[in-house]
């Protein structure tokens, strides 16, 4: 596997010497100041690739840009209004230049409105560090009595209406604007956040698109980007919901092994794949994701490993970033079947046999207490999964080896 480490560009705390001495042996990153829709210019391309190619100093990191995450689907291409024709046109761009700057993999996803939702990014744990939660009842009381959305109490169980209300009551100000703040604070490294009125300005827009037709939507996009992205040598790959079940009323489309099994057959090509996120997809407990490698790993690019506590076992549920390898994800046997589809690629000659994969999120711990950094990414709790990551790769591999030598 190829261990990469997401930056989020020079206002990043995290910097290129960091991740060097993390260990990191290539970059994740996108153009997070290009809105979605518009073109990623090859002169922003190239800049980027430059300021991965130094250090602080100036001298040869050695380090190069791996994979493109995010090239963001605009809204208006998965609500097929206003100009979504020309984003599309943009998309094709982008990847182009993507392309003549060598970079094959772009990972993008299909999430209607909000990126990865969470109502609180500095949970609490025992031993003093935070981590990200996602609340079901404190997500429903602001879905009920802070957005208000409308049929919003049809959406959910007499149990956690019940708790919603009781806990909305019980809420201060100050914890009110923090759900808002968590729930709607935009993309991964975006400087942008989601107030009350676009959230329902928004959902306003999507009341009339089901999860049919959003899959329909998709496959027109595919239809589009798919065959150019053959043609100039770049594998797409989708990331699936964050977390993996309907929020809001809106649609959702890659949350199960059925929809990465639909979209992979609704075009048929190398170039149209799959990112496995082990923490989004570890949110619902009937995803069986080594057995998700083992049936669809043939269209795998790239793959977060991170892991989740569930803390029920329905759908949905309340969740928490857990540690790499102590999640309810069996973070084992999961490494062991991407080692194993590896093997299965050298064994036929394909030359993306080498995966990328990053460690996903994290605890703030230590001095990332200090730092403020992008929510999910602390540097030293990122370095702690790589470094738990690294130890298990390292024994599964030298374990298939003396199997080999017997």
């Amino acid at each position: 596997m190829k261990q990469t480490w997401r930056w989020f560009g020079p206002l990043d705390r995290t910097s290129i010497d960091d991740i060097l001495q993390a260990g990191a042996e290539g970059i994740v990153s996108a153009l997070h100041h290009v809105l979605p829709g518009a073109v990623w210019s090859a002169d922003e391309i190239r800049k980027r690739k430059m300021e991965i190619s130094k250090r602080m100093d100036g001298s040869p990191s050695g380090l190069s840009w791996e994979v493109a995450e995010s090239l963001p689907v605009s809204e208006a291409i998965k609500k097929q209004a206003g100009d979504w024709r020309q984003h599309i046109e943009n998309y094709k761009l982008s990847m182009k230049n993507l392309a003549d700057q060598n970079i094959e993999i772009i990972c993008y996803n299909f999430m209607p409105v909000l990126d990865w939702t969470r109502t609180d990014l500095k949970w609490r744990m025992p031993h003093g560090g935070t981590t990200m939660r996602f609340d079901l009842v404190d997500f429903a009381a602001f879905d009920i009595h802070i957005l208000q959305r409308r049929g919003a109490d049809h959406d959910y169980s007499p149990e956690i209406l019940d708790s919603a209300a009781e806990r909305y009551r019980e809420m201060s100000e100050g914890k009110k604007r923090n759900i808002l703040d968590s729930v709607a604070c935009g993309l991964p490294g975006s400087r942008d956040s989601l107030a009350l009125e676009d959230i329902r300005r928004h959902l306003d827009e999507y009341k009339e698109i089901t999860p049919e037709k959003l899959r329909r939507h998709f496959k027109d996009f595919l239809d589009e980007v798919i065959p150019a992205a053959e043609k100039i040598g770049v594998r797409l790959c989708c990331h699936p919901d964050d977390p993996p079940f309907s929020l809001l009323g809106l649609p959702r489309i890659m949350s199960t092994e059925e929809d990465y099994r639909n979209i992979v057959k609704a075009v048929d090509s190398s170039a149209n794949g799959i990112a496995m996120c082990s923490g989004s997809l570890g949110a619902r407990p009937d995803n069986d994701l080594p057995g998700m490698v083992e049936r669809l790993g043939h269209c795998l690019h790239f793959v977060h490993l991170r892991n989740v506590k569930k803390e029920t076992s329905v759908v949905p549920t309340s969740f928490h970033e857990a540690e790499h390898l102590d999640g309810d994800t069996d973070m084992v046997a999961l490494t062991k079947a991407i080692l194993l589809e590896e093997k299965s690629r050298r064994r036929y000659g394909r030359k993306d046999w080498n995966i990328p994969i990053r460690p996903d999120h994290g605890m703030d711990i230590l001095d990332d207490l200090k730092r403020s950094g992008q929510p999910g990414y602390p540097s030293i709790g990122r370095l702690k999964g790589l470094a738990e990551l690294r130890g298990l790769i390292k024994a599964l591999s030298y374990e298939e080896k003396v199997k080999e030598s017997i």
